[in-house]
């Protein structure tokens, strides 16, 4: 199973070959997909890609929606670590096995 790393490494080369298709008036990444890939953890590296190649970083809806993705990844990250979280987890677990 990927970890946060693998996913702000995809996030981040997303946006990157995002922002070239603009520049290229090529095919693009629907803006939903990067919100998701954001969600799943990978905001790290969205941000990252924001602050080097300069990509949705000006778009205040955009922005908007990429806030609100990493106070639910933060939100969801706190609560998988708190009792009630670890207990869900363990439970899932206990049901793969």
């Amino acid at each position: 199973m990927p970890g946060p790393a693998t996913a702000g490494a995809i996030a981040f080369l997303a946006y990157v070959f995002d922002k070239y298709a603009a520049k290229n008036k090529r095919w693009r990444t629907k803006e939903g997909t990067l919100h998701m890939l954001e969600l799943v953890g990978g905001w790290p590296g969205a941000l990252l890609a924001q602050k080097i190649v300069r990509h949705k970083s000006r778009k205040e809806e955009f922005q908007t929606v990429f806030w609100a993705t990493v106070i639910l990844n933060c939100c969801a990250f706190g609560w998988l670590i708190a009792k009630t979280g670890s207990g869900f987890l363990q439970s899932l677990v206990a049901l793969w096995t």
